[in-house]
């Protein structure tokens, strides 16, 4: 099979919900939040080619979410050749290797060899990166370099005053990083913040809410960063006229609930349609009975085998 048919086949889709491919079968549910009912993954990507920005929040280490995620990009590309692929995967500052590899000046070792490839890239995040290059369609790199989300995790956001005018290019310029939102306190949850682990000294506690802020502002330095890079590619993909589809890929917590990123990118592109898919790997299709609570995190739950 050649490789144009193995990406074209991956998006195959039966009856019965699943989809084949030459990977193998990968069985596959789709809840639309909006009308609280069961769908099909075609009917999904259908409605997601309409959109103006998608996020896809994954789960890193799960092989079928990224096997959907292929599948995904091949579904939009039967529907509108004008997409533009964004990816937390990469940063903002291996954007220019990146470009010359997509067009072909590079090769894929010496791309890799400065891109700073997450682990797992040639199963999981070349396949997406082979599929845009196919298309023709852009490739963003999103997010902001690992070693400044470091520095803030350790030293809160001021340490970026003090970054050359070189260094501000990779990370974004409006920084709102509130306290007292949702989004602060799921993240809190997530580190199992609960203040100093149990502890009621007063000193242990103020000093665990500080480091707990600290990262939290790296995370916010991540999020604001992806959603201004994915509102410059907008601008971009729009300046001939036609307003493109963005497609992001990131770890779910960063979309879901419409916080994080897709919040940070609905504030740079108001009005536009933002549409949020979560993947779910899941021990059991045929029990999945998502509650309001559970709605809530996405306009699409994708749910796979784990």
């Amino acid at each position: 099979m050649t490789r144009r048919g193995w990406l074209i086949g991956v998006a195959i889709l039966w009856l019965s919900g699943g989809l084949v491919a030459q990977t193998g079968y990968v069985p596959v549910r789709v809840f639309d939040s909006g009308r609280g009912a069961l769908t099909d993954f075609e009917a999904m990507v259908a409605d997601i080619a309409r959109a103006d920005v998608v996020f896809v929040g994954e789960q890193h280490d799960d092989p079928n979410t990224h096997r959907l995620e292929l599948a995904v990009l091949a579904g939009v590309a039967r529907r509108r050749p004008d997409a533009i692929v964004a990816m937390e995967m990469f940063e903002r500052d291996v954007q220019e290797p990146l470009d010359h590899f997509s067009m072909g000046h590079t090769s894929e070792a010496d791309f890799l060899q400065v891109g700073r490839p997450w682990p797992r890239y040639v199963t999981d995040y070349k396949p997406l990166v082979d599929f845009a290059i196919e298309k023709n369609w852009p490739i963003i790199a999103s997010n902001v370099p690992r070693n400044l989300a470091t520095e803030v995790s350790r030293g809160g956001l001021d340490v970026l005053s003090s970054k050359t005018s070189e260094e501000r290019q990779w990370f974004a310029k409006d920084l709102q990083c509130p306290l007292d939102d949702d989004y602060f306190k799921r993240f809190g949850e997530a580190m199992g913040d609960h203040p100093a682990g149990g502890a009621t000294d007063t000193t242990a506690v103020a000093s665990a809410r500080q480091t707990l802020e600290r990262f939290y502002f790296a995370q916010c330095l991540k999020d604001e960063t992806m959603g201004e890079s994915i509102a410059l590619a907008y601008a971009a993909g729009a300046a001939g006229g036609k307003p493109p589809l963005v497609i992001h890929f990131n770890g779910a917590f960063h979309s879901d609930f419409g916080e994080g990123t897709a919040e940070r990118a609905r504030r740079r592109l108001p009005g536009k349609r933002i549409v949020v898919l979560s993947m779910l790997p899941v021990a059991n299709l045929d029990t999945i009975a998502p509650d309001a609570q559970e709605r809530r995190r996405a306009e699409y739950l994708v749910y796979t085998i784990k």
